[in-house]
């Protein structure tokens, strides 16, 4: 008789209380965290960086999701391709840095050579029977939005990415990834579990407490309130928002900028959402003083008053546009209690350090931001390893987004392993 006594991990996904947070073993089990990689970063369309890491021929870039190190390349004709960074004779890893610049991508092993699209060009010694052309690098499947790479693991990536690129597309255009460069790049190795680093990200319950950079540019009220709990001033305040919120995307809208909320976080395989948020103070860009960062704003920008567009994707990125830059985060688990943040900070690939833009003043607000949470995310990990832990329940008017989150990853871990 066939047995359907279900898992552990299945039964955790069966018995998974909405609007609460997650039982204790998903944050801590070693077991989970495989599954994790096996199934989300294994499966599902994963940010990795953006066009401008790789921007000419030659130019590699490795990142590593889990055990599996991929090398993202552009070629000759300017095509961006990724592949596993795995040599096809024994086995070594062929690129070691995660950024360089190569002519053929050689292992130093044995001296196997492949050119930029994969092809197995040099191999000494390997008999009249050998053919070359079985032995190139084994693909990864890569795809660009706009300048937003993601790649997936998987021979059978979700269909739903060009659905995603044609909703997305038209927010990002405006802002030409293609025509900026990495102006710097800040890894964080948090103290958490990867899922409290993206359910920290989805909500900014937190941040009047912890952020005070963050909440200069930022109006609490584009993350959510209770409007029972208001007095009158904050009320007034609040509708004071809203009337800013319909009046900027009227006219953002009408300079063709998309900016009104789409919300696919859990109705998709691929879940996205963005909306275009308008800025307090001075209205340009995240920094201490509301003003613009970067003298050069991104592509055919005129107005640096232009609110910021947030993107975030599952299972692993958010994203900022702004007028005069864009800032890009991207979380790939290093353990059970371990996930690296990677940030990145673009501008115009023709504005000048020191002349265009202060680093400092760049970098400042998110660079503080990230430190805070990182903080917050440890703090969770200590707390969810106590006995004392159990799930708690997620406020309905700012942490809607942490839900539809869980929601997704249950989603899509149960359709895989069954229920």
């Amino acid at each position: 008789m066939l047995d359907v006594t279900p898992t552990p991990l299945q039964r955790l996904l069966r018995e998974r209380r909405r609007g609460y947070s997650l039982p204790a073993e998903f944050y801590l089990s070693p077991e989970i965290f495989d599954a994790d990689m096996a199934v989300i970063f294994g499966r599902h369309w994963i940010y990795v960086g953006v066009e401008p890491d790789v921007p000419e021929a030659g130019d590699v870039m490795v990142v590593d999701i889990g055990t599996t190190s991929v090398a993202i390349v552009r070629d000759d004709d300017g095509a961006v391709r990724a592949f596993h960074n795995v040599c096809r004779h024994r086995g070594a890893r062929l690129v070691h840095e995660e950024k360089s610049t190569v002519g053929n991508l050689v292992c130093r092993y044995h001296s196997w050579t492949y050119d930029l699209t994969g092809a197995l060009i040099h191999a000494d010694h390997m008999g009249p029977d050998f053919r070359r052309g079985c032995h190139g690098l084994k693909p990864v499947h890569i795809r660009s939005l706009e300048g937003l790479l993601f790649v997936c693991l998987s021979d059978d990536p979700p269909a739903d990415f060009d659905a995603m690129a044609a909703r997305l597309g038209p927010y990002i255009a405006p802002h030409n990834i293609r025509d900026t460069k990495v102006a710097f790049q800040k890894d964080i190795v948090e103290p958490g579990n990867w899922k409290l680093t993206m359910e920290n990200n989805r909500e900014c319950y937190h941040c009047g407490a912890n952020h005070p950079e963050l909440t200069v540019p930022l109006f609490a009220y584009g993350f959510g309130f209770a409007p029972e709990e208001m007095d009158e001033h904050d009320r007034a305040q609040a509708e004071r928002y809203g009337s800013l919120l319909r009046t900027r995307h009227g006219e953002w809208e009408a300079e063709g900028l998309p900016s009104k909320e789409i919300d696919e976080l859990d109705t998709m395989i691929t879940g996205f959402r963005t909306e275009r948020l308008p800025l307090d103070g001075e209205g340009e860009s995240h920094t201490i003083d509301t003003k613009a960062a970067c003298r050069k704003l991104l592509g055919s920008l005129t107005n640096a008053k232009l609110g910021g567009l947030s993107v975030w994707t599952q299972p692993n990125s958010w994203h900022h546009f702004l007028g005069d830059h864009i800032v890009t985060f991207s979380v790939l688990p290093l353990d059970t209690e371990r996930s690296l943040l990677r940030t990145k900070w673009l501008v115009h690939k023709d504005a000048v350090e020191g002349v265009d833009y202060d680093l400092a003043n760049l970098t400042g607000v998110w660079e503080a931001t990230n430190d805070q949470d990182s903080e917050l995310v440890g703090i969770c990990q200590q707390g969810v390893r106590s006995p004392a832990y159990e799930p708690g329940p997620y406020s309905p008017h700012t942490e809607m987004l942490v839900e539809k989150f869980c929601t997704w990853y249950v989603g899509r871990m149960a359709a895989h392993l069954g229920r």
